[in-house]
């Protein structure tokens, strides 16, 4: 299908490949995956004859029908739905040449283009069209809208559509997920999973890199090295390699120990137990992969905020919408430091308006909003990137930022996030849409805020600077509410789940697989539009005035009291994996390590249970 045979491709005086030979065999699936700027775009680039090799050679078969997305839209007058019935160019061909027959009157033509169309499905072809929108979440009334009314988010899913009507043989996918949501995600996921050609794909996704591929194809150094099985199972495969070299798998033992913390807490509570199993898996694959990132460029951590009143905020029977237009109703949520939620929910249902809601930018329509004085919101927008100056250098916006504050720290601090050297001081409008992601997110971080509201916030950033995203949340004391559609993500990071859909906003005791069932019931049963687990059943018994309020008090006091122990439970189990505690000479040091420690591991099995009996007294009283 496609070779490569001692092929090097530069850009400028660096080599993005070099010397490489590999074999991509008819009917695989590849996800290619590497730090961004490697070399996987211009990989596809080649592949599509727009860029010619430096030495080598790169084959592939003749009449071979290869699809890819275009990065850009015209504003075209054309219907949205004739835009992506022109990805099927043999379609549109026969529909011209029938044109031209029939006013010919030529019926030997018009016999033959038809029976081709009929060959090809070009009579199903519209149908095609409108599953194809549909899946990626074009309601019907915009199937006829002219392409230039969409927006640029919108004119990506219209070329992604329009790549997937190609009948091909070889189907090229550069970040097809940065611009959908979660359900045109899982979609999307699964029409790969039932396309017969050959896939190239370049994904940061790791769950969706499992779901649809069985080989990939790693670049690194210039160089390319396939491996047999999914990114998963590239992970295993690599982890082992680098473990050989190295032990390093210190950048990862917080995360190992917040999942072993919510596994411990939550096994034994039904609402939590879905949740808590994915994370066992979660935990299972970690230990074998924490090497593979041992060697990111990224490394940053959420300053402490300053101050964690709880609640942060507050919203009683309240209403969010823009103008005259109500999108959700009877909201009563409560956001508290250490909250960790994620927002599910089909696509327009109202997420973005409700964080919106909450970052303050939208007032609520109807209803009360009670924000705590010392509430500060640290909000990514998917519009985020598009407020940075152009002209201005990543710390030239980090002194707009903090005036105050020394050149030397900010450079120190926008290292973290690898702008290093004259990087930190080149004008952002050249940046990739990776880079420009990584600066605004450092905006946000670097403001210390106690509650952090995060829209899509992996979109362009490639799998070492998500990672150490999700690293530095594991550590953050605020309050987390985020919408993604990286489920690698929400499992890792998110400890609930809030369901937003049918005008209402509510708990969703599931995991992201039970939300993936309900979102296919929700298509076959249109009737039926919240899941079983979302439902709230008539309070088993009324409370009393204030002693909801009271538990929850007492619930927020104890995470507190077990946020304090923990750090100096942690230090005790250092000193106790410290063989050299173990001497002779040390036996009375380890005699009182070991009391502390009995002592310390008593009291937070104490607090632990206290904290799962009032949180089952107040599901209880809430119904």
């Amino acid at each position: 299908m496609l070779s490569l045979n001692n092929f090097t491709l530069r850009r400028g005086a660096r080599a993005l490949l070099d010397q490489v030979t590999l074999t991509i065999y008819p009917g695989w699936r590849v996800g290619v995956v590497g730090r961004n700027g490697c070399g996987k775009s211009t990989l596809f680039a080649a592949v599509l004859g727009e860029l010619s090799g430096d030495s080598g050679n790169l084959s592939l078969p003749r009449e071979l029908a290869i699809a890819s997305v275009a990065q850009e839209t015209p504003s075209l007058p054309q219907a949205a739905i004739e835009f992506v019935l022109d990805g099927d160019v043999e379609l549109r061909q026969l529909e011209r040449r029938l044109e031209r027959a029939e006013a010919e009157h030529d019926a030997l033509k018009i016999g033959a283009i038809h029976e081709r169309l009929n060959i090809i499905g070009g009579y199903a072809a519209r149908a095609r069209a409108a599953g194809l929108m549909h899946g990626l979440g074009f309601s019907v009334e915009r199937y006829e809208q002219p392409v230039a009314s969409f927006s640029g988010g919108w004119r990506m899913r219209l070329n992604l559509a329009r790549a997937l009507m190609c009948r091909s043989d070889l189907l090229l996918l550069d970040e097809p997920t940065n611009h959908l949501d979660l359900d045109a995600l899982i979609w999307l996921q699964d029409w790969l999973q039932h396309y017969s050609g050959t896939l190239l794909l370049i994904s940061h996704d790791r769950e969706f890199l499992d779901a649809v591929t069985d080989q990939t194809l790693h670049l690194e150094n210039a160089k390319a090295t396939l491996y047999a099985g999914n990114y998963s199972q590239f992970e295993r495969q690599r982890a082992e390699r680098l473990v050989l070299q190295s032990a390093a798998f210190d950048k990862q033992q917080r995360e190992i120990a917040h999942l072993q913390n919510f596994i411990r807490r939550f096994k034994a509570k039904a609402s939590k137990a879905k949740q808590a199993q994915s994370r066992v898996k979660a935990l299972e694959r970690m230990e074998l992969v924490a090497a593979v990132h041992a060697d990111s460029e990224f490394s940053f951590e959420f300053p402490v905020p300053e101050r964690l009143p709880s609640p942060l905020l507050r919203l009683d029977q309240a209403e969010a919408g823009y103008g005259d237009k109500t999108i959700l109703t009877g909201i009563k949520r409560l956001v508290a430091p250490g909250d960790r939620i994620g927002l599910l929910g089909p696509n327009g249902a109202g997420k973005s308006t409700l964080v919106r809601t909450l970052a303050g930018e939208l007032p609520p329509l109807r209803g009360g909003l009670m924000r705590d004085p010392a509430l500060r919101v640290g909000y990514f927008a998917q519009h985020t990137t598009d407020a940075l100056d152009p002209a201005a250098s990543p710390l030239l916006h980090m002194k707009r930022l903090d005036p105050q504050s020394r050149e030397q720290p900010l450079r120190d601090f926008l290292g973290s996030f690898n702008f290093r050297g004259d990087r930190a001081m080149e004008a952002v409008g050249p940046f990739s849409g990776g880079e420009k992601a990584r600066l605004a997110l450092a905006m946000v971080v670097y403001r210390k805020p106690n509650l952090l509201l995060l829209d899509e916030p992996t979109n362009h950033l490639d799998l070492d600077m998500r990672h150490a995203l999700e690293t530095a949340l594991l550590d953050y004391p605020g309050a987390l509410v985020v919408v993604s559609h990286d489920r690698h993500l929400l499992t890792s990071v998110c400890e609930d789940f809030w369901l937003v859909a049918g005008g209402q906003c509510q708990d969703f005791e599931g995991d992201l697989d039970e939300y993936a069932r309900w979102l296919q019931s929700r298509e076959r049963e249109a009737s039926k539009t919240t899941p079983a687990t979302a439902r709230k059943e008539p309070p088993k018994a009324a409370a009393a005035p204030g002693e909801l309020k009271a538990l929850r008090d007492a619930l927020r006091k104890l995470d507190q009291q077990i946020a304090k122990l923990q750090p100096g439970l942690a230090a005790l189990d250092a000193k106790l994996a410290d063989n050299g505690l173990y001497e002779p000479a040390r036996a009375k040091e380890l005699a009182e390590v070991s009391r502390q420690h009995t002592e310390q591991r008593a009291r937070m099995d104490e607090l632990e249970t206290q904290w799962l009996e009032l949180g089952e007294k107040i599901e209880a009283l809430q119904g």
